[in-house]
């Protein structure tokens, strides 16, 4: 399948890998896109697993709607559980990286009978991640949360002279050339970088919904070079998941998990998901 639809949204999907292998649903974050996974992959169907990495709501083309009660969590878990409908699948393994992470967490604790696996890269629990901002260094390490969420004041900045702010910004965070240049290229598309922001700005609406803690098997996978989140919500997280947990710690790799190091995650996704 290349896409599939929800609620009158059209969603891209790379689906890839043998088709008769476990399901491994990739979901990528800000500003990312489903090339995010480009090297993790090609390893895991060599594992013999399938892949299934949609351009999220907000990413693609035709699945930009507009207003911010669009994007909350609810709204972003309910895509993922169409995505495994449209696939005719009762469950799957699901990665996430960055907000992919968030709809991760969301699915393990709201529906773990569609969930075989979950592995968080980046991004703690959310609960913990909340605690963290008035514990740690966390509330400076996401201040640039509050400027996402002003209205249209964001879009100016990053975008000014070509979005050389926003190509600065993910440079000096570690993300490698290649990806920087087709991922602002995606946000310089009529209306992309509003909808990606959507996100951010929909945070007040999701906050209704607690996360709660999650039932099934987790593997946290975080990086001592993540200029974003720290370690305090890291080391809080596993009080939020009630099934067997496991946390990797990558040393000096940044942010960008999926893209600096591929062949790591695929061998930790492939070995987790095992496990189950």
């Amino acid at each position: 399948m290349d896409s599939f639809r929800r609620d009158g949204l059209t969603f891209d999907v790379l689906d890839t890998g043998p088709a008769d292998g476990d399901p491994v649903v990739l979901l990528h974050g800000f500003p990312q896109d489903a090339t995010a996974w480009a090297g993790v992959s090609p390893a895991l169907h060599r594992r013999g697993l399938r892949t299934l990495a949609p351009d999220q709501r907000g990413y693609s083309p035709m699945a930009r709607p507009r207003g911010r009660s669009r994007y909350t969590l609810r709204e972003t878990t309910a895509d993922v559980l169409a995505l495994l409908d449209a696939a005719e699948l009762d469950s799957a393994h699901v990665v996430g990286h960055d907000w992919g992470g968030v709809v991760g967490w969301a699915l393990g604790a709201w529906h773990p009978d569609r969930v075989r696996t979950l592995t968080a890269l980046s991004v703690p629990h959310p609960a913990a991640m909340s605690r963290a901002m008035v514990t740690s260094d966390q509330a400076l390490r996401s201040s640039y949360i509050g400027l996402f969420q002003l209205p249209g004041v964001p879009e100016q900045l990053l975008l000014a002279g070509d979005g050389a702010v926003l190509r600065r910004l993910l440079g000096h965070s570690g993300l490698p050339a290649t990806s920087v240049d087709r991922y602002v290229a995606r946000m310089r598309e009529p209306g992309a970088l509003s909808a990606a922001l959507g996100w951010y700005r929909a945070l007040p609406w999701s906050g209704r919904h607690p996360v709660g803690r999650v039932r099934v098997p987790t593997l946290h996978v975080w990086s001592t070079g993540d200029t974003f989140l720290g370690r305090a919500a890291t080391e809080a997280t596993a009080k939020f998941v009630t099934a067997p947990y496991r946390l990797e710690v990558l040393d000096d790799v940044p942010h960008w998990i999926p893209e600096v190091a591929a062949d790591r995650v695929a061998e930790l996704v492939s070995a987790h998901v095992r496990t189950a």
